[in-house]
């Protein structure tokens, strides 16, 4: 994955799905096309934890079986930082698991002006794919 890009309006779901979750950290994931993201699935954090995240895996079973019904794919997996930047902890790095999808931070440190960046994860190594945020057109 070269880039990701992400409708605003999609966008602002995961600051809205984040603010309203705080302090507890927020997390879904994103499916769509050749990078561009088309749909959000909110889900549960099921660790209810304000440092970190897990999906819970029967609603993650669900979203993955409606991705792939609807002819879509798994893009990211994204979850809020409500206090700190959007970087991956250790955590974040020690626990992602699917190597082929992109790792998506939304953080609230600033909640004026919630940021986000994106991350690919694999055997612990972390590159950063850069964040398109697509403005609506009119």
């Amino acid at each position: 994955m070269t880039h990701l890009m992400i409708p605003a309006n999609i966008f602002e779901q995961m600051v809205t799905q984040a603010k309203a979750q705080a302090p507890v950290e927020a997390c879904g994931i994103l499916a769509g096309r050749e990078n561009k993201v088309e749909k959000l699935y909110e889900m549960t954090n099921a660790d209810n934890s304000s440092a970190h995240f897990m999906l819970e895996p029967e609603e993650q079973f669900a979203v993955v079986k409606d991705i792939r019904s609807v002819g879509l794919e798994m893009l990211a997996i994204y979850h809020s930082h409500p206090f700190t930047p959007p970087r991956p902890s250790q955590e974040d790095i020690r626990l992602s698991l699917t190597p082929d999808v992109a790792y998506v931070l939304v953080s609230l440190k600033d909640s004026c002006r919630p940021s986000v960046r994106s991350f690919l994860i694999k055997n612990g190594k972390v590159t950063e794919v850069p964040v398109e945020i697509l403005q609506e057109q009119r």
